[in-house]
């Protein structure tokens, strides 16, 4: 399945939808007790999950269609995360063309929420801040159930599932702190979606391929398979020390091909247009504005 958020006009709150196609089905009109959004349905458990599947298929036997998407707008695909972490340097390529050590243990840090946004919308940025903003291509996992202590065998069972994320950065701020919180956290420099589709319907979270596409150049194109360490092994690092809550989303890295490496730089600039996509979730899109 495919959820998303999608706020109908003169409506400001995001409903969750499933998308199939090119419709979206409002579980708030096909459940009496609808979740609120993906976090409230990841809490309330595979049951709750069940029931939405079942309420959809039901619908569409019937012979709903749906709302058409192009007529809805996205809201982040992630709402109320109780964290959101990244990994950084993640691929091999990544990491050398901005010259960053691989170092023996996993490089983890966290983003702020108020970076998130959705699928279709501008992320907006002070000039007089940052005159280095990239972009970064990664994969989204959203985990499902509680993960504590997990081997990586078993690891990919607590997903609940995948999405697009642009892990925007402003790399003049990035390689002036010590820490990477703050140049990937500005507002709207995490865009997610446009859906999040189920662990069911992506086999091999390491047989995906991302691209990134910037005003019609692909300047990103790369498979999963050459991250350093895969899904199954993040999650097992991270449940080691503490316990991932349900609904955390983990952004795993960025492959080659960043704007800051090549020469000449490219960055993302006023009126620009980046598009994210990633094989069997979707296309990411966002509009640039610098104010």
């Amino acid at each position: 399945m495919k959820f998303a958020h999608l706020r109908v006009d003169g409506r400001p709150t995001p409903r969750l939808a499933v998308v199939a196609g090119d419709s979206a089905h409002f579980l708030d009109e096909l459940l009496e007790q609808p979740p609120l959004d993906l976090q409230h349905l990841i809490e309330l458990g595979p049951g709750a999950l069940a029931d939405a599947r079942e309420a959809v298929a039901a619908a569409v036997d019937a012979g709903a269609t749906g709302t058409p998407v192009h007529d809805l707008r996205h809201a982040s695909a992630v709402i109320r995360p109780p964290q959101v972490l990244a990994v950084g340097a993640n691929y091999a390529a990544h990491a050398s063309e901005l010259k960053l050590r691989s170092e023996s243990a996993m490089t983890v840090f966290s983003l702020w929420p108020n970076s998130l946004t959705g699928h279709g919308q501008t992320t907006t940025w002070p000039g007089d801040l940052s005159t280095q903003v990239d972009y970064e291509a990664e994969l989204g996992v959203i985990i499902g159930r509680p993960a504590r202590g997990v081997h990586v065998r078993d690891a990919l069972d607590y997903v609940f599932g995948y999405t697009v994320v642009n892990d925007i950065t402003a790399r003049d701020i990035q390689f002036s702190e010590a820490q990477w919180s703050r140049c990937k956290s500005f507002d709207g420099f995490t865009p997610t979606g446009p859906v999040v589709v189920t662990a069911d319907e992506i086999p091999d979270p390491q047989d995906l391929w991302l691209t990134t596409n910037l005003d019609g150049h692909i300047l990103q194109d790369a498979s999963t398979n050459e991250m350093v360490r895969g899904v199954a092994e993040i999650i097992s690092y991270l449940s080691r020390s503490a316990t991932i809550p349900p609904g955390t989303l983990i952004s795993t890295g960025s492959p080659g091909g960043a704007g800051y490496s090549r020469s000449p730089q490219v960055f993302l600039a006023d009126g620009a247009t980046v598009t994210v996509s990633i094989g069997g979730i979707g296309s990411l899109t966002t509009h640039c504005r610098v104010i």
